[in-house]
Order: C-alpha cells, then sequence, then structure tokens
C-alpha cells in the first residue's frame, strides 16, 4: 500500500469523513490517556497490599472509589472551567 496519499484527489465528502476518523483518533487516545493517568493515581495512592485474593480490601476498595471520584470531579471542573473561559473570549 502506497503510504504518499494525494489528499487532493480526495472529494469533499471524503476530506471530511477522513477528518471525522482523525478526531475520534485523537479523542480514543485522549480518553486512553486519561484512563492510564487515573489507573496510576489511584494505584499508587490505594492499593497498600499486594493483591493475592484476586480483589482489593476494604479499604483499598474505598480509597479507589474515592480517587475515581474525585479524579472525575477535577476532570469536569477543568473542562468547565475551559468552557467559561472559551466562553467570555468568544471562541
Amino acid at each position: 500500500m502506497d503510504s504518499n496519499i494525494d489528499l487532493s484527489k480526495l472529494t469533499d465528502t471524503d476530506k471530511k469523513e477522513l477528518q471525522q476518523l482523525i478526531m475520534q483518533e485523537q479523542q480514543q487516545s485522549l480518553l486512553n490517556k486519561t484512563i492510564s493517568d487515573l489507573t496510576d493515581t489511584c494505584w499508587k495512592k490505594c492499593i497498600t497490599s499486594r493483591i493475592s485474593a484476586g480483589k482489593l480490601d476494604r479499604t483499598e476498595e474505598s480509597c479507589t472509589a474515592n480517587c475515581v471520584d474525585r479524579f472525575m470531579d477535577t476532570q469536569m471542573s477543568v473542562l468547565k472551567h475551559l468552557q467559561e473561559l472559551r466562553g467570555e473570549n468568544g471562541i
């Protein structure tokens, strides 16, 4: 397969579809990074023992649930703030 594709030969519909596909891939990549960051943060904070029984103990489970909730609250707060800034600047 030729890796040098001439984009000028694409129809407008094809260009829009390609742009949507690229945006979806970027969003998926960002989501994967966010999940990875969340996992890393909460694991380091909450998992204090060796998981030998295949599940977390009560304290770790509670800590992990709270960590995820706080992480999501923070993400939503940042997004809300950015949307407000965007609205103020007319972007």
